[in-house]
């Protein structure tokens, strides 16, 4: 079975990210372009949005395992003033991405730290952090790229992560499913596939083999199954594109009531 990401490989991934990030925000005609994914926000906003981001997280990792994220990290994150050109602007967002690599670093993977996904799958440290940055920064570099025309996939390495990281940080939770329990099976062309099973002890992913020929689709034991790129599947996760982008077997009205879903404790 293939292993997650290492931390080194994580930190890579949020540099090469944030990297291309910014080359699409430098070659932008200008930072007032509209980000169709991100209603009401501009290129900007967008800017603003990922290197405070960056710097809120440093703060938190920095602080170690606590109840809350620290008050000052907070007022910081509220308060926030950023460069208005955009040379000095680039420049601000790349010191912000330095400041989270740096704290990820000084920490290492085990160490703990709040995050608000305490009831997940996902571990309470630094290595949770680092791999849910990655999957933040990676699809707020596609809305960039979406803003400027030119959206490119997701690389499949980090999508291949991405897909199991939404599952176990978002999905997974003790709170009950309200509805009759079911399973969502996930199915990246690239290989790997996952099952999101929900019933009244809640909701939690598991690797399941890749559906082959000899196999089927086991359409008998998910309510519905998702078919497209690793890419595909995050972008769809994280609400980029519609489920009508991929393949559904089974009963696609179930994906709605999983995305209208809001558990009582995450």
């Amino acid at each position: 079975m293939e292993k997650n990401l290492e931390f080194p490989d994580l930190l890579r991934l949020i540099d090469e990210r944030s990297t291309a990030f910014r080359a699409v925000v430098a070659a932008a005609p200008g930072l007032d372009a509209q980000v169709p994914t991100c209603p009401g926000w501009t290129l900007f906003d967008l800017v603003k949005h990922l290197g405070g981001g960056d710097r809120f997280w440093a703060a938190i990792v920095g602080a170690g395992s606590a109840d809350a994220p620290p008050a000052a990290a907070v007022a910081a994150r509220a308060a926030l003033e950023v460069p208005q050109e955009r040379e000095a602007l680039l420049a601000w967002l790349d010191a912000s991405t330095q400041l989270l690599l740096g704290a990820l670093r000084a920490a290492g993977p085990e160490s703990g730290c709040w995050t608000w996904w305490p009831a997940s799958q996902s571990p309470q440290t630094a290595g949770g952090t680092a791999r849910h940055r990655v999957q933040e920064t990676a699809v707020h570099t596609y809305d960039a790229q979406l803003a400027g025309g030119d959206p490119q996939p997701l690389p499949v390495e980090l999508a291949l992560d991405g897909v199991e990281e939404f599952l176990f940080t978002v999905c997974g939770t003790p709170s009950a499913w309200p509805h009759k329990p079911t399973a969502f099976d996930f199915h990246a062309a690239e290989g790997r596939s996952w099952r999101l099973t929900v019933d009244g002890d809640g909701a939690r992913t598991t690797r399941i083999p890749a559906p082959t020929a000899a196999t089927g689709q086991d359409s008998d034991a998910a309510g519905a199954s998702v078919h497209g790129t690793a890419s595909e599947l995050v972008l769809y996760l994280y609400d980029r594109i519609q489920a009508d982008s991929l393949h559904v077997d089974g009963d696609a009205g179930l994906l709605d009531l999983l995305r209208a879903w809001e558990p009582e404790e995450k």
